[in-house]
């Protein structure tokens, strides 16, 4: 591509808006999921309870990078407390993915990407790779010498609820069902966040990673498959990715790339 991409000012700064209803939307989706999980665990609907795992995640996954990018609007403390919270609704920390994920923007597809990591391997070893991951990328962000006080609030945090589940056990077995559910949900990162929108990367911003486009897919996982464009744009909020693409397709065209059609 020999032009220069187009500056927001261009494609429009309404993409960066965030109004207080979409904040509360984003924030509450994680709420919602973990509601629809004890309803279906009370209700002896176990089937129904990855359904519920596979929603909270998606919804902690979207909200959580939108905070890390600073793209809902909150401050700077309420940040912090959010990434805490949402990191605990699924045993992880929210400060160890935003030191990673913005080290994973300014870095990738560089060695010092340990987020990228997973990109450079084949597809049985990212996931392989996927019960380490996030220890992982802990322990990197812990090395950094910031947010220590949050990683090790967070990794507590983690550990009392997995210890808390595993007591009620003769109560009920739901909240150990929930944590199971975290805890091996998270090993497929690697695989889905990383291996397949970046492998067979080029040296390019254009070609180092991909964009789905469809129907179906895109709203079941909250725009999160326009990573192209996240990558291109990542101060946009996801609830405006799908717009993004559109106004993005002219440059995209001219440049020779072809967004992958999904249902």
């Amino acid at each position: 591509m020999t032009a220069p991409l187009p500056g927001l000012a261009d494609l429009g700064r309404d993409l960066l808006v965030t109004t207080p209803r979409q904040r509360r939307v984003a924030l509450a989706r994680p709420l919602v999921g973990i509601a629809g999980f004890a309803l279906a665990a009370a209700a002896d609907w176990w089937a129904l309870t990855p359904v519920a795992m596979f929603a909270i995640f998606v919804a902690v996954v979207t909200v959580t990078h939108d905070v890390v990018h600073r793209s809902l609007g909150l401050g700077r403390r309420a940040s912090d407390w959010a990434l805490f919270g949402l990191g605990l609704v699924l045993l992880e920390s929210g400060h160890a993915y935003r030191s990673s994920h913005q080290q994973h923007h300014r870095a990738f597809p560089g060695d010092g990407d340990p987020e990228g990591y997973p990109a450079r391997l084949g597809f049985v070893a990212a996931v392989a790779y996927g019960p380490v991951f996030l220890v992982r990328l802990w322990i990197w962000a812990y090395r950094q010498g910031r947010d220590r006080g949050w990683l090790l609030a967070e990794a507590a945090a983690a550990v009392l609820a997995a210890a808390t589940a595993a007591a009620l056990w003769p109560v009920t077995p739901a909240p150990a069902v929930y944590v199971a559910g975290a805890v091996v949900g998270s090993w497929v990162y690697p695989l889905l966040t990383v291996y397949l929108p970046h492998h067979d990367f080029g040296d390019t911003p254009l070609t180092q990673t991909r964009t789905l486009r469809g129907r179906l897919l895109p709203r079941l996982f909250l725009e999160l498959t326009y990573h192209l464009e996240h990558h291109l744009y990542p101060q946009v909020p996801s609830h405006h990715l799908a717009e993004l693409s559109r106004r993005l397709d002219p440059t995209l065209a001219r440049a020779g790339v072809r967004p992958r059609r999904v249902p």
